[in-house]
């Protein structure tokens, strides 16, 4: 019978396993844990876990009780940040295991950020459309009786001869105009996209003259661009608006002092809505402000959604509809100081049909 290495078996495993002690510092990683942190396991023994994670959603107080307590628990979707800039997501499970008298908790560490990501985009892209049929519903169902209560108000606003009575013909006439604009703006961009070929970072740096011609404070831009990327085929003005639309969300969350990149790269084979892209162009809007509010995540780019007082909760609604339109996708990513906006665009060699 073969005999087999408790630890050459645990050295193999495809899960992160770590173990660390009261004080939480690393006693020991197998190689997809060393893969994971991108450190060896004797780099990493010895540290404490908040020196090589500079964030992670999984509280040190919860991990100090497990092993108190000699708990077990498992969080599904925990975000860590690590030391160098890296950002992931991961499942994380938590046992507490005893050896000589001393209690240590074993973690269990699996990367999911690709499997939420489909996922999430699946269920983002599905979400989307039933919003926008919804809205549209909406909208057929607003806009025909408001058409002739407004007809109604001109009308009796011709019969009236008194001035002040006239008046309140005025303000019906003026809300539902109001009430149509909001309605349009609800269903998006009306006008088709106008394609050409265009150089995409010459829209970018009229986006970042925009920004600065705003009143933005101690906001600093900066840009780093790849000269590589070839002409893409996109209707400029649509895309410098959905990215403006970021960008001023962004200049929203810093109130006022901060630092907003833009990124652009070329990445090989995306997926975009089932449909695989042998290039895309990559847009990322990075801004250090205090990151998305956890109950907004889910539902950004709804439609009314809206974590500022002052703000429509529609910037973010029609930049995905542009973008849309583009064969393209919008990704987010964000935690405290640190929100990242990413936008795919095909690049195609030719006109596409």
């Amino acid at each position: 019978m073969t005999t087999w290495s408790a630890q050459n078996l645990v050295s193999n495993l495809s899960v992160g396993i770590l173990v660390v002690d009261e004080s939480l510092k690393v006693c020991f990683a197998n190689a997809a844990a060393e893969s994971f942190f991108e450190q060896s396991c004797n780099q990493l023994q010895g540290q404490p876990l908040n020196k090589i994670l500079l964030y992670s959603s999984l509280e040190t107080a919860r991990l100090q009780k497990a092993i108190r307590y000699r708990d077990s628990f498992s969080d599904g979707e925990v975000q860590l940040t690590f030391a160098d800039g890296r950002h992931s997501l991961a499942e994380i499970t938590a046992t507490s295991i005893e050896k000589e008298g001393n209690s240590y908790l074993l973690l269990e560490i699996k990367q999911i950020d690709n499997l939420k990501r489909i996922s999430q985009e699946n269920q983002q892209w599905a979400q989307q459309q039933a919003a926008r049929d919804l809205v549209r519903g909406l909208a057929h169902e607003i806009k025909n009786p408001l058409g002739g209560l407004r007809g109604a108000a001109q009308l009796l606003e011709k019969e009236l001869a008194d001035d002040e009575l006239r008046e309140y013909t005025g303000l019906i006439i003026e809300q539902s105009d109001r009430l149509r604009n909001l309605v349009d703006r609800l269903l998006g961009p009306n006008q088709p996209p106008r394609f050409r070929w265009h150089n995409l970072h010459k829209v970018l740096e009229k986006i970042r003259t925009l920004l600065s011609l705003d009143d933005i404070a101690d906001i600093e831009l900066y840009r780093d661009y790849d000269p590589s990327i070839p002409e893409v085929w996109i209707d400029d003005e649509k895309i410098q608006q959905a990215v403006l639309n970021i960008a001023r969300n962004a200049v929203q969350a810093l109130k006022g002092k901060g630092r907003i990149d833009f990124i652009t790269r070329i990445e090989r084979q995306v997926t975009i809505h089932g449909k695989r892209y042998p290039l895309c162009a990559r847009i990322r809007i990075i801004d250090n402000g205090p990151g998305i509010p956890e109950q907004l995540k889910d539902t950004l780019f709804y439609p009314m959604t809206t974590g500022n007082q002052d703000g429509t909760g529609l910037g973010l609604s029609i930049a995905q509809t542009l973008i849309d339109h583009h064969r393209g996708k919008i990704e987010v990513d964000s935690w405290p100081g640190h929100t990242e906006f990413t936008i795919y665009l095909p690049i195609d060699k030719k006109e596409p049909a």
